[in-house]
């Protein structure tokens, strides 16, 4: 769901969407490993530096697949599905456990 929400929020070409994925992985695998550490000494300010600096880095990395304007949109459609997927969650538990349950 995710891939399909950002390939059409980005507008990739599949030319792009070939380069852009295998780039993405890593920048994922990245950031997963930060949310790792944080649940390990639950440093707020050290999360937050270590994403920063993962975004710095794969921005870089990220113009090896997609002019700089889409670069600036993926960060703001991955926090959009993100946000998204938070309130569905968010929906979903509180008709599963709402009032009178």
């Amino acid at each position: 769901m995710k891939i399909g929400f950002i390939t059409n929020r980005l507008s990739l070409t599949p030319d792009e969407a070939q380069r852009f994925w295998p780039i993405y992985r890593l920048y994922s695998n990245e950031v997963r490993q930060a949310y790792v550490l944080y649940r390990g000494d639950q440093n707020e300010l050290r999360l937050e530096e270590n994403l920063l600096n993962i975004r710095k880095k794969y921005s870089v990395e990220f113009l090896k697949a997609i002019p700089p304007p889409k670069i600036n949109d993926f960060f703001r459609a991955e926090k959009d599905f993100n946000d998204f997927v938070r309130r569905e969650q968010l929906r979903r538990q509180q008709r599963r456990f709402g009032p009178g349950n």
